[in-house]
């Protein structure tokens, strides 16, 4: 994807998504302790496997973080944006 279409597509989703280098797109989410960060991962994973597309997380005490890109690609597409969208809908 060009890295024009991909800031167009960030307009889309929740402005606390940030464009990476045009390769992936990733969020940071803060909690009040490491179990509400892990549940939360979990919902996020939930959606993943109803998608089957796959982000990375990064999970420690109060935070999370999600990375979106298209592994067999490495790259973004619009799917990745779609998941996006998806994770914006838990908050």
């Amino acid at each position: 994807m060009l890295e024009e279409t991909a800031k167009d597509m960030m307009e889309n989703i929740h402005s606390d998504w940030q464009l990476v280098e045009a390769h992936h797109i990733e969020r940071s989410w803060v909690f009040e302790d490491f179990q509400s960060a892990l549940n939360f991962v979990n919902c996020l994973g939930d959606i993943c496997e109803q998608e089957n597309h796959h982000a990375d997380f990064e999970l420690g005490w109060g935070k999370v973080k999600a990375m979106i890109w298209t592994h067999k690609i490495d790259g973004l597409t619009e799917s990745d944006f779609i998941l996006a969208a998806k994770f914006d809908c838990l908050n």
